[in-house]
């Protein structure tokens, strides 16, 4: 209906497909580089001064537009934008795509497990957001004059409810952009901002397409809002249960044998388009199905990164700027050009931004947010874009807008996005939050930056021995509670793949655990080739170290193949129990390697989460004869004085450990042999357990992990874990 209208006077050739012109085609070509490259100009420019680019890209368009170069240029002008309805459609569809993606990348951002917790006030303040400013529309659009503002085919009814509509709503793609720019969409008001966001996009569609039959009909089809609010309904329910299964399923295809970026892109884009097919056939726009996508899409555990990455790269680079620089085109200050007409814009710009910021910020108190955060809601909330582009030209083309409230319409979001960037900024200065969320917000900070710790899921391959046992508690107390597990249980034979799990389902007790038992005589192999599925870490148990072997003939085998990073947990000697205790105190010996900066992410976040003593040190090397060896040193950058490399390392597994709110002890030992010193202090502090980093490296055919290493795990009778990673991680 609401596309019926934009397409409305289109004449039909006959013909299937009817191609552009040569002259069609420069000019759209032309078009698209223009706003680019404006855009991109402008955005670049208000980003050097504090301001999202997302303002650049608006004003990019309207300096483009018939308010300056219209009036500048006509001539220009008029070729480089020509009253054509195929060369605005052309222009239109782009655009289209852009907002598509620019939803797409929302989707990717929103942790539905965040607003979840957060659903008392996402619920508050969705409902005040839309109903005050939605009140302030109604009595606002009765008291506009009719010379000026209504169109000449509608009812003041009709008019009241356009006018009201594109008052209430927000527009997630601005909302969302705004705060990424800013590094607030972890935030708790980000969130919250970004799910009450959405609901506006959802119940403004719904209205507009309710409106728009209203505006055409006279009258209220109620089984209509009944089939539209019902099938949207089911939809998002569907999507998120059966649809995230055929995601999943479509993704782990593709990467089976690996990384596949262009399979997966392919998934990713069949996913969007058919979602927004779908509530574009519901009568709510494709956009809405673009974000529910996202949401799906990022939650899949079988998603590659790089795909993401390509995603925004793209929709940031091109995409998103020629959206809004489409939108700041329509924009024509000409038709107000009396001080009436001016007076009435300014008290609509006013009401929108004040309704909707009081709205927000009531409904924030009410649930309970602090000041500051209902402040920053209210802010936020403001910013308003590509719907309310929409409601303007619906109302246009249905003779309910005149162009002079045409133009205020489209305004709005100009104004009030540039409002909710700089009240924000100014709100959220020295604004930290919770001492809850800081601590999240610190946690996945640090997640971000880590190698092997991440929310990536773990493998655990087991047959329910008290080795994997152990590797699971090792990995369930350093790993986030987001990330999942698959218990992977592999035999040729039948009554071996019947093995009780429920050991490792109690250690991972709270996690999404999974158990795969697949049959197939080469273990090895089925564990490499699953660790291509969107898993971060193996985690293996081994009992003892064979003789002749790095550990076992299996493990040496897993680590001769793994693509991603492995953690070894060599069980305690003489330890009767499936569990190996508590892990009171650990002993972290690091060294200037991604592995030993692997091993102590895991001991920090072992200390974190069980309260485990850590010990971290540095054995410089001592000579046969007693003489220590030259020690190396490093200038300190606008001083003379020198450190040693231990002495900085031990710094820098400081810095690291106080991000996780870890406080190690450190201790520099000198030995001739680091190996030997390492174990001879696991048994002086009664360290139950030693952790240790390596490079996984293959020398004839075989894992390498150090002599060091290899030492410990030899001769250490405490729980050793080494951590494993592969070079080009």
């Amino acid at each position: 209906m609401v596309l019926a209208a934009l397409t409305e006077g289109v004449e039909s050739t006959g013909e299937r497909l009817t191609a552009l012109g040569e002259h069609e085609l420069l000019v759209f070509w032309v078009q698209l580089f223009v706003l680019v490259s404006l855009a991109r100009a402008f955005g670049f420019g208000f980003r050097k001064l504090g301001l999202p680019s997302v303002i650049g890209e608006l004003m990019a368009g309207l300096v483009l537009g018939p308010s300056v170069f219209g009036q500048v240029w006509p001539s220009g002008f008029d070729w480089f934008l020509p009253e054509s309805v195929t060369q605005s459609a052309a222009l239109l569809a782009v655009s289209w795509i852009g907002i598509l993606l620019l939803l797409v990348v929302t989707g990717f951002e929103t942790d539905l497990s965040l607003i979840a917790k957060l659903g008392k006030p996402v619920a508050w303040v969705s409902a005040g957001s839309l109903i005050v400013p939605f009140a302030a529309g109604l009595v606002l659009a009765y008291q506009l004059p009719e010379s000026i503002f209504v169109g000449d085919d509608t009812t003041k009814l009709a008019f009241a409810l356009f006018i009201a509509t594109a008052l209430s709503v927000s527009a997630l793609a601005v909302v969302a952009k705004i705060l990424s720019e800013m590094g607030l969409m972890r935030r708790d008001f980000g969130q919250i901002t970004v799910a009450v966001g959405m609901a506006n996009d959802l119940v403004g569609w719904i209205m507009l397409g309710i409106f728009t039959g209203i505006a055409t009909s006279g009258q209220v089809s109620v089984s209509g809002i009944a089939a539209t609010v019902g099938g949207l309904a089911m939809f998002i329910g569907l999507a998120l249960t059966v649809g995230q299964r055929g995601v999943d399923w479509a993704l782990k295809r593709v990467r089976r044998d690996g990384h596949n970026i262009s399979g997966a892109l392919s998934v990713c884009m069949i996913v969007v388009l058919g979602f927004g097919v779908v509530t574009q056939y519901l009568g709510v726009e494709a956009v809405l199905g673009a974000f529910i996508a996202g949401v799906v899409l990022v939650r899949s555990r079988f998603q590659q990164d790089e795909v993401i990455h390509h995603i925004e790269s793209l929709t940031a680079a091109l995409f998103a700027p020629l959206f809004f620089a489409t939108a700041g085109l329509r924009l024509d200050l000409r038709t107000l050009n009396d001080s009436e007409a001016l007076a009435w814009t300014a008290g609509i710009i006013g009401v929108a931004i004040g309704a909707k910021f009081v709205g927000a910020y009531g409904g924030a108190r009410l649930a309970g947010r602090g000041h500051r955060a209902g402040l920053a809601l209210g802010a936020g909330l403001n910013a308003r874009g590509a719907l309310e582009v929409v409601i303007g030209t619906v109302g246009l083309s249905l003779g309910v807008f005149s162009k002079t409230a045409f133009t205020v319409i489209v305004l709005v979001p100009v104004v009030t996005s540039i409002f909710a960037s700089l009240s924000l900024r100014a709100i959220v200065r020295g604004f930290h939050g919770s001492p809850e969320e800081l601590k999240r917000l610190g946690r996945e900070e640090a997640l971000s930056r880590n190698l092997v710790v991440k929310n990536s899921r773990m493998l655990i391959p087991s047959r329910g021995h008290p080795a994997s046992i152990a590797a699971a508690q090792l990995l369930h107390f350093a790993w986030p509670d987001e990330a999942g597990a698959t218990i992977l249980t592999v035999s040729e034979d039948d009554t071996e793949l019947d093995v009780d799990v429920e050991p490792l389902r109690n250690v991972l007790h709270g996690r999404d655990v999974e158990h795969r038992q697949v049959k197939n005589s080469d273990p090895v192999s089925v564990i490499v080739s699953e660790s291509h599925l969107g898993f971060g870490v193996i985690g293996i148990g081994a009992s003892d170290v064979a003789d002749g072997q790095i550990i076992s003939s299996f493990v040496d085998e897993v680590l001769s193949e793994a693509p991603i990073p492995v953690v070894v947990v060599r069980r305690g000697r003489n330890l009767e129990r499936p569990l190996p205790g508590a892990f009171t105190r650990a002993l972290v010996p690091v060294a200037g390697t991604p592995g030993s900066r692997a091993a102590q992410e895991v001991a920090f976040n072992l200390g974190a989460g069980l309260g485990t003593e850590i010990v971290v040190t540095h054995v410089e090397t001592r000579s046969h004869d007693g003489v220590h060896m030259p020690r190396l040193f490093h200038r300190r950058s606008g001083s003379d004085s020198r450190v040693s490399v231990g002495e900085q390392l031990l710094t820098q597994s400081a810095e690291l450990a106080a991000e996780l709110g870890v406080e190690p002890q450190q201790v520099v030992r000198q030995h001739r042999s680091p190996a030997e010193e390492i174990v001879r202090m696991a048994a002086e502090i009664d360290a139950d357990l030693v952790v240790m980093g390596a490079n996984l490296r293959k020398l004839d055919g075989r894992p390498f992990l150090g002599h060091n290493v290899e030492h410990v795990l030899a001769k250490c009778d405490a729980t050793v874990a080494v951590v494993l990673v592969p070079f080009d991680l």
